[in-house]
């Protein structure tokens, strides 16, 4: 007698279990790229940690933003 094995479980791609969706990749800033934030405006990045944080110079003020850079886009 065979042992009881379940039956194998269809995918379906619209689940609501699904696994969630790849991460984008991250952002690559380099030093001297202008950039926009949504709270900040624009600016223009100094100095770069990659993978942790990146410093931008607003104009009016120096902010350092740490990753994932939400609301940090480049121009």
């Amino acid at each position: 007698m065979k042992p009881f094995q379940p039956a194998k479980r269809r995918h379906l791609p619209t689940s609501p279990f699904a696994p969630p969706p790849a991460a984008p990749p991250a952002k690559e800033f380099a030093p001297e790229d202008q950039v926009t934030h949504d709270k900040y405006g624009l600016g223009r990045v100094l100095e770069v940690e990659p993978g942790r944080a990146v410093l931008v110079d607003f104009g009016t003020r120096k902010v350092r933003i740490l990753a994932p850079y939400a609301k940090l886009f480049k121009l």
